[in-house]
């Protein structure tokens, strides 16, 4: 089915100038096409070359021949995007294309910001990334997959092929005549995803067919009640806190539910102080509060890359690498 990519452009709203990351891969080549053909003159794209591969170079050479038959200006912003001690390589890459973005979306030096930033991750993407957020044990937030539209470090970022399935977009490309690369590392099942899109997919198309369009419509619905909770945390948030505005109250988080204190707990720590703490931690934070019935009581327990710890009648966070 192509109307479904041409039904999806159709229905994105992006600011411009529209900036498309370009891999030169069959996603991205089909959002890059579709966009050009309907707002003429005021799209740019992007190819982020992250420098990983033999064949990194050969991806920059498509894309600019790409961009010069499309009489479109190709932007190639060249990161390094190795694993730092403890970090995944995936991690890496993606930590190294976002900052590329963001630079080159809101330059430094006066050039005119990119008012949209377009990426053309799709609904079997967004399967993907639900069940590798189940295999984590993931709460709502992560179960919520990815965001279609999201502002990120002052860029506003969209993705308009999220509800569009991966075969949608080839059969659009095959209709057009349209070539594309293949990434080599697709295919590498050292990978989880890649285990997933080359041996759990197929299996999941043959059991239920439809789960391209079942799926993403779960981790919406897992958006919206997260959506929901971060509102219920932010008010809560307002409610606990002493004048300061970033230090809850022991007692006052005690007259809650356990759920509603883990939940406000979790919105504190990553609004206030960006961290995050892990389930174990979390319940620990929680029984150790339910402690705090004594004036000297004592708590101090490590959550995140910090420590939470009692100061008089509140709580405090502090970083244990400063």
């Amino acid at each position: 089915m192509t109307r479904a990519l041409d039904a999806a452009i159709a229905a994105f709203e992006p600011n411009f100038p529209l900036a498309i990351a370009y891999s030169g891969g069959a996603d991205s080549t089909a959002l890059l096409h579709a966009c050009t053909a309907r707002w003429p003159g005021r799209v740019v794209a992007v190819h982020v070359n992250h420098g990983l591969q033999a064949a990194a170079a050969d991806f920059e050479q498509h894309c600019q021949a790409v961009c010069v038959g499309l009489e479109l200006p190709l932007h190639v912003l060249r990161v390094d995007a190795h694993a730092r001690a403890g970090q995944s390589p995936e991690d890496a890459a993606r930590q190294a294309r976002y900052g590329a973005l963001r630079r080159f979306a809101l330059p430094e030096r006066g050039d005119p910001p990119c008012a949209t930033v377009a990426l053309a991750q799709h609904a079997d993407d967004q399967v993907e990334t639900l069940l590798l957020a189940l295999s984590r044990g993931a709460g709502l937030a992560g179960l919520s997959a990815m965001p279609a539209r999201w502002l990120r470090d002052g860029v506003d970022y969209a993705r308009p092929l999220l509800e569009v399935s991966a075969a949608d977009i080839r059969s659009w490309l095959h209709s057009r005549g349209l070539l594309w690369i293949e990434d080599p590392t697709n295919v590498q099942t050292d990978f989880l995803r890649n285990r997933l899109r080359a041996e759990l997919l197929p299996v999941l198309r043959a059991i239920i067919p439809h789960y391209a369009d079942t799926l993403p419509r779960s981790a919406a619905h897992a958006a919206q009640a997260q959506s929901l909770l971060s509102e219920l945390a932010q008010a809560d948030l307002l409610a606990l806190c002493e004048a300061d505005g970033a230090a809850p109250s022991i007692v006052k988080l005690q007259a809650l539910s356990s759920a509603r204190q883990a939940n406000v707990l979790r919105h504190w720590l990553a609004s206030v102080h960006h961290t995050q703490a892990s389930s174990a931690q979390l319940q620990e934070l929680l029984a150790q509060i339910a402690a705090c019935t004594t004036r000297g009581h004592q708590l101090h327990i490590r959550v995140g890359h910090g420590f939470v710890r009692r100061t008089n009648a509140v709580l405090d966070w502090y970083n244990s690498a400063v």
